[in-house]
């Protein structure tokens, strides 16, 4: 890539060097503007006579080109892409939606010398209209080597990013107590509401139960007939371990137990079991609070009818100290 110094009228095609102000100081062009014909008749209406500008070299991509190349092969799911002034390339939702992220790839991507990403965090939860990722390239040009060789990566290994719809989750909610289920929802009940809310969720189905294996089985199997989203449980007692009540009662109605303890805090004693497909939480103490814990790290992507594995749990180590 050069720059030079033209004739305005000999300008239509190329790319601005910098950004061009009116006498009052109003912004008229933004640097790296790729000049059209009505752009050369609107400088010279403004009684430019020359410009600065750059002009590409064989084996070179405008950065615009280069970022809109990027983008399109860096995200899927429900999410557009808008072109911003400077070479970036802004990916936003079009849906309520968890956003999940390919951290390995996408520091491959961002060791390369012509493009960066940057994105929400990996489980994290987006409004329709929030922006989610944003692509920036080299200023001006990318050489056309680096381009193809982080799409051939993207096409390869990608996407980086997913943007899976959260859209009408349901989820049951189990309160249990050693001695009255009720006094758990009397607790709990509106800690839960305020949570489900963050993620435009409501509980669909609520159920009370002594804690007793048998008991807290029988209603968990019920639960899980509904086919809700996610199956949250409510304890007042902290669990001992996967042998416990709830997981005694999780094991019994042939739910596999993914994960016990999670490195977050709040948030350790993390129960994650799976009956088929829908997910069994237990996270005593986290109903207790409003406050961000494991419970509003793990709940965008089940909504969004993402499985969560148990590596994945252990993952949520860096970052996970909420408080």
């Amino acid at each position: 890539m050069k720059a030079l110094t033209m004739d305005v009228r000999e300008s239509t095609g190329r790319i601005l060097c910098c950004t061009i102000f009116r006498p009052g100081g109003r912004k008229l062009l933004a640097k790296g503007h790729l000049l059209s014909e009505e752009d050369v008749r609107l400088l010279e209406t403004e009684g430019l006579g020359q410009v600065w500008v750059t002009e590409l070299e064989d084996g070179e991509v405008a950065e615009d080109d280069a970022v809109s190349q990027a983008a399109a092969e860096m995200g899927c799911g429900c999410l557009e892409i808008r072109l911003a002034a400077g070479g970036r390339a802004n990916l936003f939702a079009t849906e309520d939606c968890c956003v999940l992220v390919d951290d390995d790839l996408l520091r491959q991507i961002n060791c390369t010398a012509s493009i960066v990403i940057a994105t929400t965090i990996n489980f994290g939860f987006a409004r329709a209209g929030q922006r989610i990722a944003t692509v920036k390239s080299a200023p001006f040009a990318v050489a056309r080597e680096q381009l193809d060789a982080v799409i051939n990566i993207l096409k390869e290994r990608g996407p980086i990013l997913q943007a899976r719809p959260v859209r009408r989750p349901t989820v049951g909610v189990l309160y249990t107590d050693p001695v009255q289920g009720e006094r758990a929802r009397q607790l709990f009940e509106n800690i839960m509401r305020q949570r489900l809310e963050r993620f435009g969720a409501a509980p669909a189905y609520e159920m009370n139960a002594v804690e007793e294996e048998c008991v807290v089985g029988r209603a968990l199997q019920h639960m899980v007939r509904m086919k809700p989203d996610v199956v949250l449980i409510a304890s007042t007692t902290a669990p001992a371990g996967p042998e416990d009540v709830i997981g005694r009662a999780m094991s019994r109605i042939g739910s596999r137990i993914e994960r016990f303890l999670a490195p977050v805090e709040p948030g350790n004693l993390f129960l994650l079991g799976y009956k088929e497909e829908i997910p069994i939480v237990s996270a005593p103490g986290c109903f207790r609070s409003a406050k961000a814990n494991v419970v509003d790290l793990v709940l965008p992507p089940m909504l969004a009818r993402y499985r969560i594995s148990g590596w994945e749990v252990a993952c949520l180590g860096h970052g996970g100290l909420l408080g």
